[in-house]
């Protein structure tokens, strides 16, 4: 039996934001190499996770959206290693990491 091998990761950001804990759940944040909540089970960014980060870097939405453009960078390596022939597309992808973010454009 052949067993595909899981990406590593790589030099990008590490997903440790949202930094906002509880003691009885687990954090908003990414598992990889799926990019699904660690919370939620959802794709991330989860809905929690994208309010909890807009309150996290308030005041400081250039370095949310440098951050979240470092994530989709990471997170398109891994989950193209998962699944190469059908895999998210590049706007899926896009819309689901960074579009959301503070400097989107409307009508977009």
């Amino acid at each position: 039996m052949i067993f595909a091998q899981l990406p590593q990761p790589r030099l990008g950001p590490h997903p440790e934001h949202p930094r906002y804990r509880t003691e009885t759940r687990p954090p908003h944040t990414p598992l990889r190499p799926m990019w699904a909540c660690r919370s939620c089970g959802q794709p991330w960014p989860c809905a929690e996770a994208r309010l909890l980060l807009k309150a996290e870097f308030e005041g400081k939405m250039p370095s949310l959206s440098i951050y979240l453009a470092g994530l989709l960078y990471e997170a398109m390596h891994d989950l193209y290693h998962l699944n190469p022939h059908d895999g998210p597309r590049p706007r899926e992808l896009f819309d689901r990491f960074v579009a959301w973010g503070p400097f989107r454009r409307s009508g977009v």
